[in-house]
């Protein structure tokens, strides 16, 4: 449970870092930082997954990298529900979504419980 929940302040604060560094994605403040990250859970969790089943066949024959652009539609419908949550554009999502999945990579990492041998 805390791992989520930590997992959960990374993305809000990655959000944030991201309004700074990428041109054309902003976000007003961090209360919407939280709304929108919980929304892009749920709708990742949920139509995310029905199109990653159905561009399979995509994500199959670029070894991995279309999901990429799965998550970045993802993002530009999360912007268009939440107000004070812009994406102004297909790149932006695009980074958005590749700096999302390093730094969940990184959390994964960092967080991974190792068994001794």
């Amino acid at each position: 449970m805390a791992k989520a929940i930590l997992q959960f302040a990374l993305i809000v604060a990655t959000f944030l870092i991201l309004t700074r560094i990428v041109s054309g994605f902003f976000v007003r403040d961090w209360g919407v930082a939280v709304i929108a990250a919980l929304l892009f859970g749920l709708v990742n969790a949920t139509l995310g997954f029905v199109l990653k089943i159905l561009t399979f066949p995509l994500i199959l024959l670029t070894f991995g990298l279309f999901s990429f652009v799965v998550n970045a539609v993802m993002l530009l419908l999360v912007s268009f529900l939440v107000p004070g949550f812009r994406i102004e554009g297909f790149w932006p999502a695009l980074v958005a979504a590749l700096v999302l999945a390093a730094v969940n990579m990184l959390f994964n990492a960092i967080t991974k419980e190792r068994r001794e041998p």
